[in-house]
C-alpha cells in the first residue's frame, strides 16, 4: 500500500490550523490578568485558574513559532506577547529564577525548583525575540540559558530534597531538553559556545544515557555513569527516549552527520518495539529495565505526548533515511492516535488513556498538558508530510 503523503499532510494541517490552534487562542487566554489558563475541560471551559510557568512558556513559544514559521497572523503574535509580558512581570523572582506555579493574578505559589520552568522560558523568549526583534526578550532568553547551564549538575539547587550524601543520580531529562533548546535559540548564541554545548548534549544522550547493552536509553544513572539498581535507576520512559531521537536527528542534520541520524533512528525503532503494548496497543508510559514493578502507578497509561512525539520521530526518521520500518511505525501509531486521542466532538485531543485505550481523564489541559505537544506535533508532521508529498 502506498502512503498518501499529500492527503496526510492536509489532515495534520487542517487539525492544527482549524481546530487545535483556535481552541487555545479562544479558550486559554486570560484577558483580565494576562497569561494563559491551561486547566481546560473537554469543551474548553476553565476548571482551575492556577498558572504553571513551564506551560505558560510553552504556549508563548508555540504561538511565536506559528507566527514565525506558518503565517504572520497578528492574533498569534498578540497571544504570544501578552503571555510573555505576564511571565516577564510575574514568572520569576526578579533574578530570572522562574517559579513553577502562580495564581491567576501572578502571585507565586511554588518556588523555582523545576528546571523546566527555565528551559521553556528560554525557548519562549528566544522565539518571540525572533518574531519581534525585541532585544529585551533576547536578553531574557540568553541570561536564563546561562542559568540553566549553571544548574546542570544540581537542577533543583537549594530545593533539592535528597538527604546530604544520599545516592547521587543524574537525569536524562536535562541533556535531552538542552539538545532542543540549543537549536531553538542558536541565532542568539556565540557559534563556538553553541557548538560546545551541542557536543556535550549529544555526548550525554548518545554515549552516556544510551546503553548499548540494552539498546535503550535509561532515565537515570549514577553520577559515575553506571547503571544503578533502584526504582529510579531501573526506570525507562520510552516516549522520552523516542522524543529525544528527533532532537538528535535535527542536530545530525544541522551538523551534517548522517551517522548520528542513523544511530538515532535505530534507537527510536528499538524503543518503539520495546515500549509497544502487545496486548492493547499503544506505548507504555513507564517501564522497568529488569521487568520489576514500577513505582509509578500510572506506568501502564497511554499518554498523548508519548504517541505524538513518536509520530514526529518516525516520520523524521523516514524523511532523513528512507528506512521503511520508520514508515511502518508511523502508520501504526497514526492509526492508534487518531482513533484514541482525537476527540470527535470537541477540538484538541485527550491526554490520558488507560491501558486499554479508554479515556481516563476527559480534560484538554491541566497541570502537565498545555498548548504544546499536540500543536507542535501536528505542525512537525504536516511539514514533513508536505516535504515527502513533494518528493513523491
Amino acid at each position: 500500500m502506498t502512503t498518501n503523503f499529500k492527503q496526510l499532510a492536509e489532515q495534520y494541517k487542517h487539525e492544527l490550523l482549524d481546530k487545535v490552534v483556535p481552541f487555545w487562542l479562544d479558550k486559554s487566554q486570560d484577558t483580565q490578568h494576562g497569561g494563559y489558563f491551561t486547566c481546560l475541560e473537554r469543551d474548553g471551559s476553565v476548571f482551575d485558574t492556577d498558572k504553571f510557568v513551564w506551560l505558560q512558556g510553552r504556549e508563548v513559544w508555540m504561538f511565536a513559532t506559528l507566527y514565525n514559521k506558518v503565517e504572520k497572523r497578528q492574533e498569534w503574535l498578540d497571544c504570544a506577547i501578552q503571555g510573555a509580558e505576564f511571565l516577564k512581570k510575574h514568572g520569576h523572582d526578579g533574578h530570572l529564577n522562574w517559579y513553577f506555579a502562580l495564581d491567576r493574578e501572578g502571585h507565586p505559589l511554588v518556588e523555582p525548583y523545576n528546571i523546566f520552568s527555565y528551559t521553556f522560558a528560554v525557548i519562549a523568549f528566544g522565539q518571540l525575540s525572533l518574531a519581534t526583534g525585541n532585544k529585551e526578550y533576547a536578553d531574557i532568553a540568553k541570561r536564563t540559558f546561562d542559568i540553566v547551564l549553571s544548574k546542570v549538575d544540581n537542577p533543583k539547587g537549594k530545593w533539592n530534597k535528597a538527604a546530604p550524601g544520599a545516592r547521587a543520580l543524574k537525569s536524562f531529562a536535562l541533556p535531552m531538553i538542552l539538545c532542543n533548546v540549543a537549536l531553538e535559540i542558536e541565532p542568539l548564541l556565540d557559534p563556538d559556545f553553541m557548538r560546545r554545548t551541542i557536543d556535550t548534549c549529544i555526548h550525554e544522550v548518545m554515549d552516556v544515557f544510551y546503553r548499548p547493552e540494552l539498546g535503550l536509553i535509561v532515565e537515570h544513572l549514577g553520577t559515575d555513569g553506571q547503571l544503578v539498581d533502584c526504582f529510579d535507576g531501573r526506570l525507562l520512559n520510552p516516549g522520552h527516549a523516542i522524543e529525544a531521537m528527533w532532537f538528535i536527528m535535527d542536530l545530525g542534520k544541522r551538523l551534517g552527520r548522517q551517522d548520528l541520524i542513523d544511530k538515532a533512528v535505530q534507537i527510536a525503532l528499538n524503543e518503539a518495539e520495546y515500549g509497544w503494548d502487545k496486548q492493547y496497543g499503544g506505548i507504555f508510559y513507564f517501564m522497568d529495565r529488569l521487568g520489576r514493578p514500577c513505582q509509578q502507578l500510572e506506568w501502564d497509561q497511554k499518554l498523548w505526548w508519548v504517541h505524538i512525539e513518536t509520530l514526529i520521530t518516525m516520520l523524521k526518521g523516514y524523511q532523513l533515511t528512507g528506512n521503511a520500518k520508520c514508515l511502518e511505525w508511523f502508520e501504526r501509531v497514526h492509526e492508534y492516535v487518531w482513533s484514541h486521542f482525537a476527540d470527535p466532538e470537541h477540538p484538541e485531543w485527550f491526554g490520558y488513556l488507560n491501558r486499554r485505550g479508554e479515556v481516563l481523564l476527559p480534560l484538554k489541559g491541566g497541570k502537565w498538558k498545555g498548548c504544546f505537544h499536540v500543536p507542535r506535533g501536528l505542525f512537525q508532521c504536516w511539514q514533513i508530510l508536505e516535504d515527502l508529498a513533494g518528493r513523491a
